[in-house]
């Protein structure tokens, strides 16, 4: 082992000068593999981006890699990659995703492309540069530059799992994960993705939110009929689904179906670690609306400690072209993002059982199931604390714990399967417009990620490890 703080600071140094000379060209190679999921027509692209992008990257440095199909047909391919130093060392577990979303080429603003990395005023425009390209890739890259200053070596154990299909909702991973628990066994997952809670706040968060989707219907005949003949006669279902709406989220966003939310409200441990802390930034367009949501409960309370009602989309008729006719049916699209504090088991039961008792028995809930499970490690874990001194140490200012991210990840399936706690460092912001056109990452959010991650690889392989 080195001098306290002497090869510390080297090693930052050096994942510093790495960001700065070579980064940007290895994220743009990355990006430039068109790699998303959501087209069928790339799903060379996501096995090429495995095998061209990461494969040969990760042999460089000493990892034994392997390809493998997904276990559900159809489906993109799962890397794993392993370096083990000696068994006896603590084992850290690498996630990412290497799939995106589809490119939306034609939305772009002029000049920039999904599959190039473009700079413009001060920001790396492209598809994947957070989302999770870039992310991932920074983590390697600070892995790389520790293992340099520590002459090849890195003091503890890496395994490497990065899939195509995240953006899928991350199919057949859960039963890869079980299928391979014992190559994949880790002492704890660092990996990165989704935003921090402000862009100059550096954030630890301990899980997600889990998602779940139904639809709600009104049919009512087969077809439409005149609205002079029969308006003000005959049942409007866009009314009814409207008015049905209303008896499930009242005006100003709280929830009204009580049985979906925490039965002993937001956790003591979690009220705790969110004590102060901000959500937002970076210029979007959406605002935090005050009276928006369950009365009583800060922003992030609202976010990361408690359950949401979305509708995602609603239909009657036909709005691009109106016609003069009652609609025979209307639907909604509708989202609970939801914490680990309740079960999404009885979601459809509790809903069909509320707007029976409103009166709303025309309204049918359809294809309503689990998209995303959600996840949480104790904000408190010292896995979480051991992450948090350390990123405070190299970024000489706060970090921000949250009990869990408001957006989806497949933390379950490395908690179910492999037991390990959950520490995700987001590299990006909310308002880097993932999954939009124009997605970008803010390089100075980028180089500060590379040196949090080279501290705690150093401190890891200083012996550090916490004892859990």
């Amino acid at each position: 082992m080195t001098a306290a703080g002497q090869g510390r600071d080297a090693a930052l140094e050096r994942a510093r000068v790495l960001f700065d000379e070579q980064f940007r060209d290895r994220l743009a190679a990355l990006v430039a593999i068109p790699s998303t999921s959501q087209d069928p027509a790339h799903a060379a692209d996501c096995r090429r981006y495995l095998e061209e992008g990461l494969r040969p990257w990760l042999g460089q440095i000493g990892f034994a890699v392997t390809v493998h199909d997904n276990p559900h047909a159809g489906f993109g391919p799962i890397l794993t990659a392993e370096r083990i130093e000696d068994p006896s060392l603590p084992t850290v577990l690498l996630y990412g995703h290497g799939d995106t979303v589809r490119g939306l080429d034609e939305q772009w603003s002029p000049g920039l492309a999904p599959w190039t990395v473009t700079e413009r005023n001060g920001r790396w425009y492209g598809r994947g540069t957070v989302d999770n390209k870039g992310q991932h890739a920074l983590d390697l890259c600070a892995l790389e530059a520790v293992m340099a200053e520590r002459g090849g070596k890195l003091g503890f154990n890496v395994k490497v799992l990065i899939e195509t299909c995240e953006e899928r909702g991350s199919m057949g991973l859960r039963d890869f994960v079980f299928a391979h628990k014992e190559e994949l066994a880790s002492d704890v997952l660092i990996a990165s993705d989704g935003p921090r809670v402000e862009p100059e706040l550096p954030t630890i968060a301990t899980g997600t939110r889990g998602t779940w989707h139904c639809d709600l219907v009104v049919k009512l005949r087969p077809g439409g009929v005149h609205s002079g003949h029969w308006g003000g006669l005959t049942t409007d279902p866009a009314i009814v689904l409207a008015h049905a709406l209303a008896a499930i989220v009242d005006r100003h966003g709280k929830i009204l179906v009580r049985g979906w939310l925490p039965p002993n409200g937001v956790p003591a441990s979690v009220k705790a670690v969110l004590e102060g802390c901000p959500v937002g930034g970076g210029g979007i367009a959406a605002t935090i609306d005050p009276d928006w949501g369950e009365p009583g409960f800060t922003a992030a309370e609202k976010i990361y400690g408690w359950n949401s009602f979305i509708v995602l989309a609603m239909t009657s008729g036909r709005p691009e072209n109106p016609v003069n006719a009652v609609a025979p049916d209307a639907r909604a699209h509708c989202q609970i993002r939801y914490t680990v504090d309740t079960d999404p088991g009885t979601f459809e039961a509790t809903l069909r059982r509320h707007l029976d008792e409103h009166g709303f028995q025309l309204v049918q809930i359809e294809n309503g199931g689990l998209r995303m499970p959600g996840s949480r490690t104790d904000p408190h874990h010292p896995w979480v604390r051991w992450a948090q001194e350390s990123m405070q140490r190299t970024l000489g200012t706060r970090v921000q714990v949250i009990p869990n991210a408001a957006g989806g990840l497949p933390g379950d399936v490395f908690v179910d399967a492999l037991g390990v706690p959950l520490v995700w460092v987001p590299h990006s912001y909310n308002g880097c417009q993932q999954h939009g056109p124009d997605e970008h990452a803010i390089p100075a959010l980028l180089r500060e990620g590379i040196a949090a991650f080279a501290g705690m690889y150093w401190d890891l392989g200083e012996g550090g490890a916490p004892k859990a």
